[in-house]
């Protein structure tokens, strides 16, 4: 058993190192010590844990599966630690020089960037922020792996290194081109419900980043035994409203959304034909980011821009 004791707490900055980096060089350049000095503390961690902890392949280091399930909670308590022994520091957004990536899909490149754009360049000109692509079928890993600050997602069941708070919700409406020959024929105007037997024939666009071929509003359709055309899928929602635009193709589309292009790009606004449940959209971050003051603040912005368009 390791007598905790006597354990060198240093130690696992250099282990925390390691499990983040693979490789001792890259462990020594992000603590500060020198190659030798990781390889040195490695054996003692080897000692002290009774356990090889890496196996080496190539220039890396493969962890052993005690290693692995000690790297998520120790990155996290070291983190907190760090928290902990910080001088609190006073924030001032007008001075504060920062970069966060937020991970979304380009829904909010629309509903929440430029708005945002506009609130920083006047209350926090030093703030650079970055959105990038949600990773798809991982979307709540992308923070941990990828260096997120904060992810915007469908609600689910977070685990527990997460924390989070609702944003908005979201209901969806049929998008169309405006004049399009079937619905017309069919004496139809904006507002109106889309007969099941029209909806089901027309070509459908999916929003996907996956490429799967059910989403929104499939289940209710299963409901009634019937089933849509979808014919196209895009990983990004300005695919789905250009394809519907250029086309006699429709689409689901996020309500909001759908008003923020609709003039823009000549589309016309219409209502599925079955219920589409509405969605809670939420921001998620890692734990060890709740009390960073910038952290907070930007929260703060973000949740005040999404929260009227509910």
């Amino acid at each position: 058993m390791m007598n905790f004791k006597t354990l060198d707490l240093n130690l696992l900055r250099v282990l925390d190192a390691l499990l983040q980096e693979g490789s001792t060089i890259g462990a020594a350049q992000r603590i500060g010590l020198s190659q030798p000095a990781v390889s040195a503390a490695l054996a003692r961690l080897r000692h002290a844990l009774d356990d090889p902890l890496f196996t080496r392949i190539g220039r890396h280091l493969e962890p052993t599966q005690f290693a692995l399930d000690l790297k998520d909670p120790l990155h996290q308590r070291l983190a907190e630690i760090e928290t902990l022994l910080s001088a609190p520091t006073r924030f001032d957004p007008l001075t504060e020089q920062r970069s966060f990536r937020i991970s979304g899909s380009d829904f909010f490149a629309d509903l929440l960037m430029p708005d945002l754009a506009r609130h920083l360049a006047a209350a926090a000109p030093g703030i650079r922020v970055q959105l990038v692509n949600l990773v798809p079928d991982n979307y709540v890993e992308t923070i941990k792996q990828f260096d997120i600050d904060l992810a915007l997602i469908p609600r689910v069941d977070f685990p527990d290194w997460a924390d989070s708070h609702d944003v908005m919700t979201s209901t969806f409406s049929l998008i169309a081109r405006n004049g399009h020959p079937r619905i017309a024929n069919a004496r139809l105007s904006p507002g109106d419900v889309i007969p099941i037997d029209l909806y089901c024939d027309l070509g459908h666009v999916l929003f996907s980043p996956e490429g799967r071929l059910r989403g929104m509003g499939d289940a209710a359709l299963d409901a009634i035994g019937r089933e849509r055309n979808i014919v196209m899928t895009m990983p990004i929602f300005s695919g789905v409203y250009n394809a519907v635009a250029e086309s006699d193709l429709i689409a689901l589309l996020p309500t909001r959304l759908a008003e923020r292009v609709a003039e823009r790009l000549g589309l016309s606004i219409y209502r599925p034909p079955m219920p589409v449940a509405t969605v809670q959209l939420c921001m998620i971050w890692h734990r060890r980011a709740t009390h960073d003051p910038a952290h907070t603040w930007l929260r703060d912005q973000i949740a005040g821009i999404l929260a009227p368009l509910s």
